[in-house]
């Protein structure tokens, strides 16, 4: 009997070493299908648990059938969220996810698909997708799988996933506002952005807001924010220069990456509170997203 316990480790080992290895690629497929860090979080564990349990002489192929057990997971979650969405106070914005790269970032072209795959601009349109053409526009656009592998994690037909491909891309084309994406003009924008808001400067905050501009507010109704988007430069530069006065020398300002673009965080006596993110055109505000909602803010508090 002993001389079983070091194949039975052996093995275990086997199976954490490659759910390590693909764990990136769920947590990324999860949080796209499912615009919320602690539910993919979720996903990815139950993800675990199936792995662990599975037959392992039925498993041929550990990453496709991993994606494909965490793929039909967020579906079933995500059918449940949309329900959920629907009694949500005020507007919903995805949960912000931090997307640091670090030493190991890919190159500027694959660094920029990621950023806008985890926007908050796309995640929104993703939002009106049906469960399935989410799926099938995250893994085909963002991952790049095959059709016939998304065909069999979906438990569709080929020819049906094309459909539900040309479909979804279509719509996300739609609907997908046409900013600019360029990090450092981003970043240095939403300084000034912020320095005149903060320094009380309506004039100046008013000059870096696009005529169109708009403000979308996410506080899911337990903290203050406003329920309704706000449109029109003057109306969203006025908000803002109210709301800044309320904040006291007692606030700490950080600046970081989220969701693949610059962002501001703002904390109040060390707990997160805010989270602002712009997205800009020709050197102009053209939105200004602001997530007051805490639970959507909470695991921000080791930044």
């Amino acid at each position: 009997m002993p001389t079983d316990i070091p194949a039975v480790a052996d093995e275990t080992d086997t199976l954490t070493a490659l759910f390590v290895e693909h764990r990136p690629t769920l947590l990324g497929v999860a949080y796209r299908m499912l615009g919320r860090a602690a539910d993919a979080e979720d996903v990815v564990q139950e993800a675990w648990l199936r792995w662990t349990a599975a037959d392992r002489a039925a498993v041929r192929e550990p990453r496709a059938f991993l994606v494909r057990v965490t793929t039909r997971l967020a579906v079933d979650r995500l059918r449940q969220a949309q329900a959920r969405h629907e009694s949500y106070v005020g507007p919903w914005l995805p949960e912000p996810l931090v997307t640091d790269f670090g030493p190991a970032a890919p190159d500027t072209a694959e660094r920029a698909v990621l950023a806008d795959s985890v926007s908050l601009a796309v995640l929104v349109v993703l939002e009106s997708l049906s469960p399935l053409e989410r799926a099938v526009f995250v893994l085909r656009e963002a991952f790049g799988f095959p059709y016939g592998e998304i065909a069999t994690a979906l438990d569709r037909s080929e020819a049906a996933v094309r459909q539900l491909a040309g479909r979804a891309r279509r719509h996300v084309d739609e609907g997908r506002p046409r900013y600019d994406v360029d990090p450092a003009e981003r970043r240095d924008l939403t300084e000034r952005f912020l320095t005149a808001a903060a320094g009380g400067d309506l004039g100046e905050l008013l000059a870096l807001l696009a005529p169109d501009a708009r403000l979308v507010g996410d506080s899911g109704g337990k903290s203050k924010a406003p329920l309704r988007i706000i449109e029109s430069a003057d109306k969203v530069g006025r908000f803002l220069f109210a709301v800044a006065r309320d904040y006291a020398a007692g606030y700490e300002i950080r600046f970081p990456e989220l969701n693949g673009a610059p962002a501001v965080l703002v904390l109040a006596d060390g707990k997160p509170d805010t989270v602002v993110q712009i997205e800009a055109r020709d050197g102009l505000v053209q939105c200004v997203h602001l997530i007051r909602n805490p639970d959507k803010l909470r695991h921000l508090a080791g930044l």
